[in-house]
């Protein structure tokens, strides 16, 4: 909810590009943030005096952080001269019912960067920015935080690169939808292509759950065709369409539980889930060890300075896959079924370049 800027003001001279430039944000100010909230919240009217020993600060620092939440942030904080303090102007603020707060969400500002670089990873999904528009109040509300400028901002995001190989691009209008659908709870219709066996099908959904998974976006959805959870893969969706009917809810452990249990994004639909063991050379290990495959892994180090990887899957596809990309350094032991795919595959891509 955007809040209009509180009218009254005080005399302080308000700060320069340089100093605003120059201010040092880190987690101790947005603290600040949120006891000031808290103190002006319970206690309704507070005086310069009680917020200054509350926070610890010197004078000239509580001055710096009132006026940013007022200038920058929007805050609806005014002096009462005849309380001889500082409250919320609930009037200016639009607030009814009594209830009085600042205005947006707090965070460090190490978070404030990685939503920076996400606000970069979701402008690349689409070339019309259909994401970037419903973004950018939030987008400034965050650069407002940093106290950065627009020229700063623009720069800040040139400085940011988010690097994606393999990406599969999305049409945007069925992210929009499907987005939509899922905050509304409401049924979708889908023409869905089927890559596996090159087959396309008509489905009425209920969306439970975006996912984003290696650059590509997916919709764990209640099928009411098949009477199961499903996993759609967005840049396979031809057509869809919104419906008026209700959907129907998943609780989350049950989304978890059916669709990630096993390794990747065929990790779920109901399969038994095995075991993987995988052995990595001491040379891979150095990068293996730091990666997480699988949130339920199981790790251990060999004497000899090997890594041995424990991974749950239900259908070896990925598994493989990732497997194969390690080439000589990764050894598959104990599931022969996995073993004997694997030699297979090597096999045959040997035979490619014999």
């Amino acid at each position: 909810m955007l809040i209009r800027r509180a009218v009254p003001r005080t005399g302080w001279r308000p700060l320069g590009q340089s100093e605003a430039a120059g201010a040092t944000f880190n987690m101790d100010r947005t603290e600040r943030f949120y006891k000031i909230e808290l103190l002006l919240r319970s206690r309704g009217c507070v005086s310069f005096d009680a917020l200054q020993r509350e926070l610890d600060v010197s004078a000239a620092t509580l001055k710096r952080d009132l006026q940013y939440l007022r200038d920058r942030l929007s805050a609806p904080i005014v002096y009462d001269r005849f309380d001889n303090g500082y409250r919320f102007d609930a009037e200016s603020a639009g607030i009814k019912g009594g209830r009085q707060e600042l205005p947006g969400m707090w965070f460090s500002e190490k978070e404030i960067h990685a939503l920076l670089t996400m606000h970069q990873l979701m402008a690349g999904l689409d070339d019309d920015g259909v994401l970037s528009r419903h973004l950018a109040p939030m987008m400034d509300k965050l650069q407002g935080m940093l106290g950065a400028d627009e020229s700063e901002a623009r720069e800040l995001m040139r400085r940011v690169k988010v690097i994606s190989t393999a990406r599969r691009r999305v049409p945007s209008r069925h992210f929009e939808l499907l987005g939509s659908a899922l905050v509304q709870r409401k049924r979708v219709w889908l023409r869905y292509f089927k890559r596996s066996d090159r087959s396309t099908s008509e489905r009425e959904v209920s969306p439970q759950r975006l996912v984003n998974y290696r650059n590509t976006w997916y919709l764990d959805a209640w099928c009411h065709s098949s009477e199961g959870l499903r996993r759609f893969a967005l840049d396979a969706v031809q057509e869809a369409k919104p419906l008026d009917s209700k959907a129907r809810h998943v609780a989350v452990k049950e989304l978890e539980a059916d669709l990630d249990a096993g390794y990747g994004i065929y990790g779920g639909g109901g399969a038994k889930v095995k075991w993987a063991t995988l052995l990595f050379n001491a040379e891979a290990a150095q990068w293996v060890a730091n990666e997480e495959w699988h949130a339920g892994q199981k790790t251990r180090w060999v004497p000899d300075g090997r890594y041995e990887l424990q991974v749950p899957y239900s259908d070896p596809t990925e598994l493989a896959m990732d497997i194969l990309r390690h080439g000589d350094t990764v050894e598959v032991v104990g599931d022969k079924a996995l073993v004997a795919s694997i030699a297979a595959r090597l096999k045959k891509a040997s035979g490619l370049y014999a």
